[in-house]
């Protein structure tokens, strides 16, 4: 018979799974902690937009607080590595245990190598792979200097309009050929052969073996959720998925469950723990793996959620890069968020509250923007006054109130 929850519950379990239902450690933050943070949600998404952070440091911040981003660099590029890149909710860094079983279920081809003419194709690979042997990484640029194409943009619609060679590069990365040693100051891939960065293993994988690890893996780092939530983790197939999750449950290590509110099939992974109480508090990335599945998101904690990154700035609703403000168990509020960085200020251009949202929010609010000023080296919080929270915000922030982790104490200009 299925355990019934309460939406309470639920909402606690997957907190606990994520690492966001504590406050978070005192003292200086180290790799192990940054590490035992990558290794329980699986993987952080990466995205090339640097209005605020580039994304895949900031969910580190939302379960550690300060701490110094030089760490999950070192973690991804130097061996042994507990973090390497590859495709799963998007590009991600993955932990390198994961990696064969990913390319088991992997199925992109939106790259466009695919329509290349298959002389061009297989002359490329070829002479890329050649180039790489050698043993450096290297960028898409310095490669396609090194085999000296030539070729000119193609201008088909697709994508960024990547030349063939650039093409190729993806494709082979999609395949698990090439991997990612590091990358540039200027976010660029800096491509080696996959055996530089770990080795491969000889034997064929069973793909349902794979999907099964796979799902479990999801399960942990959700604590619960349906069938979709798992697949979408790694973006994995639905209906393959489902069998999985049929296996692990029949095994015992996902367990039915019911919860109020939440009108789907529900599992919950076995080792999930349900704290008492949630007392944490976190900005999250629009990229953060609690906020992955929107559905999920809205059932679980009534909260309707949609990045406008990609939306004409005319009709977005709430901004540009919008932050969901996490307070306890609840989502209480939301803030579009710019490192401002020539001027040194953390730039608030909206802040908008939930319309449950309990009293403490902006006090609570304005300590973590100081916390987050301080993390990325920035002097100031300005408040644009945009939004139903940003007066109060704003007053808040003048006070000078202490929050329940504040730790940042400076003059914060708000305008």
């Amino acid at each position: 018979m299925a355990a019934d929850l309460s939406l309470s519950q639920a909402r606690r379990i997957a907190l606990g799974a994520q690492g966001l239902a504590k406050e978070r450690p005192t003292g200086p933050i180290s790799a192990r902690a940054v590490g035992r943070t990558f290794a329980r949600i699986q993987l952080v998404q990466i995205d090339s937009v640097n209005v605020l952070s580039r994304s895949h440091y900031l969910p580190f911040f939302s379960r550690l607080g300060s701490y110094d981003r030089e760490i999950p660099d070192r973690l991804a590029g130097i061996a042994p590595r507990a973090m390497m890149e590859y495709w799963a909710h998007e590009a991600s860094f993955i932990r390198p245990e994961h990696f064969e079983d990913l390319r088991q279920w992997q199925r992109r081809q939106w790259v466009g190598a695919h329509v290349l003419e298959p002389d061009l194709r297989t002359s490329l690979e070829t002479r890329i792979l050649a180039v790489l042997a050698d043993g450096a990484a290297l960028t898409a640029r310095e490669i396609t200097a090194a085999i000296d194409h030539r070729q000119a943009k193609v201008t088909d619609g697709w994508g960024w309009n990547w030349n063939a060679a650039k093409r190729v590069l993806e494709d082979l990365f999609e395949r698990g050929t090439l991997g990612v040693a590091s990358r540039t100051l200027q976010f660029e891939r800096k491509y080696t052969l996959t055996a530089a960065i770990l080795p491969l293993s000889r034997t064929q994988r069973d793909p349902d073996a794979s999907l099964r690890r796979l799902i479990e893996a999801a399960a942990a780092a959700h604590g619960i959720g349906t069938v979709r939530c798992f697949a979408d983790y790694f973006r994995l197939p639905a209906k393959p998925a489902a069998r999985a999750v049929a296996e692990l449950t029949e095994s015992g290590i996902l367990l039915p469950v019911t919860a109020h509110g939440w009108d789907a099939p529900l599992f919950r992974h076995v080792n999930a723990v349900l704290p008492r109480q949630a007392t944490g508090r976190a900005l999250l990335s629009p990229f953060d793996s609690l906020v992955f599945e929107r559905r999920r998101l809205e059932q679980l904690f009534g909260f309707h959620y949609r990045i406008e990154i990609y939306t004409p700035a005319a009709k977005r609703r709430y901004g540009y890069y919008v932050l969901p403000f996490l307070l306890g168990e609840r989502l209480v509020a939301r803030v579009d968020l710019k490192a401002d960085r020539s001027n040194g200020v953390l730039l608030v251009r909206g802040a908008y509250a939930e319309a449950d949202a309990p009293d403490e929010t902006a006090a609570e609010l304005a300590a973590e923007l100081r916390l987050m000023a301080s993390w990325l080296a920035l002097a100031d919080v300005v408040v644009e006054p945009v939004g139903t929270l940003a007066a109060e915000l704003a007053a808040a922030l003048r006070s000078g109130g202490e929050g329940t982790e504040e730790t940042f104490r400076s003059s914060v200009h708000v305008d």
